[in-house]
């Protein structure tokens, strides 16, 4: 048996030796497929959990148990939840996440429309707060213990500590009531103008920059800090090169993985953290879509809608421990 044992693990332990760079990112592939598929039991199972019953909720309190047990046969609740998670699952796989209970319209079509919303949402406040994060962060940097780093290190903590529904409401106050200069609420449809589009979009990706960037920042400037310390550092200087020039061509470079790892998880932040934003500023996209499923206990949408954050949120993980992978030399040219 083991002699079996190290003949069956003996190619995989010559590939991790001869391509530990391959091995790692197949590792990595494997382990967030895996995951992905332990959610998916945790999120059918969770949601099969929520306390209240669709049938009831569609019904109405005065519904008799016969028409209650109606809807509950026709929609297949009356079966095991085995055979309804490996049904729901095998549809996945295909793209088809089911029909809505509520609107009988297909969950897929319905979330293409919203997904698409939400991404848009998420890649504007990304597009503006990764590059804002790292210029500020390596400006904190050069001019560390100094008044504008001080100022950047205030700022960012109150931006930390303040919830984003909290944000999302002074930016409601201050731009669309008190001074009439934003849109509220932020509702975007098809048909509408880019202009238009980008105006009812400003005050939730504010609010989201305002939430993601300072963690960001912080992030950027404490992985660069550590950088600085290091010897090649002290040669950069001792060979007449500015500080700020040393800190953008060798420590922002070689501090790229945590980096990297902390815009990957805000990034998700920003997919999954959408949910509150939607809410609060009335935006037709997938947080709002799932609140609005969860109310009246439409589980194939809440379903797909969890999947999809979470397919989401390890995706961004997984492409940002890759991107470490690849980016440590030792791993790129192994002796």
């Amino acid at each position: 048996m083991t002699n079996l044992t190290d003949a069956g693990d003996a190619p995989a332990r010559k590939l991790s030796e001869r391509y530990p760079l391959a091995a790692l990112v197949i590792q990595r592939l494997a382990l967030s497929f895996a995951l992905l598929l332990a959610v998916s039991v945790l999120i059918f199972g969770g949601v099969e959990a929520l306390p209240g019953d669709f049938a009831t909720t569609y019904l109405g309190q005065s519904a008799t148990p016969q028409a209650v047990a109606n809807i509950r046969s026709e929609l297949g609740l009356d079966r095991p939840i085995t055979t309804r998670y490996f049904e729901w699952l095998g549809g996945v796989l295909q793209g088809d996440f089911g029909t809505s209970w509520a609107s009988r319209n297909s969950v897929t079509e319905q979330i293409g429309k919203r997904l698409g919303n939400s991404l848009m949402l998420a890649g504007l406040a990304a597009a503006i707060s990764v590059p804002l994060a790292v210029g500020l962060g390596m400006l904190a940097v050069h001019f560390r213990n100094r008044l504008p780093d001080r100022i950047i290190n205030v700022v960012s903590l109150a931006a930390i500590s303040l919830p984003e529904f909290f944000i999302g409401y002074l930016l409601i106050l201050f731009f669309a009531i008190n001074t009439g200069i934003a849109t509220f609420p932020s509702t975007v449809h098809d048909g509408m103008s880019w202009s238009d589009r980008l105006s009812a979009m400003a005050l939730p990706t504010a609010t989201l920059v305002l939430v993601v960037l300072a963690h960001m920042m912080r992030m950027t400037r404490a992985a660069i800090l550590s950088v600085m310390s290091s010897a090649y550092m002290e040669t950069a200087e001792l060979k007449g090169l500015s500080a700020f020039r040393a800190i953008v061509k060798h420590a922002a470079p070689n501090a790229i993985a945590p980096i990297v790892n902390v815009v990957a998880l805000n990034l998700a932040y920003l997919v999954v953290g959408v949910v509150v934003v939607e809410v609060v500023f009335v935006y037709p996209g997938m947080g709002q879509y799932m609140v609005d499923a969860v109310t009246v206990r439409d589980m194939p949408v809440v379903q797909a809608c969890g999947l999809i954050f979470a397919a989401v949120y390890i995706f961004l993980n997984m492409l940002a421990d890759i991107i470490a992978i690849v980016a440590n030399p030792r791993l790129r040219h192994p002796r």
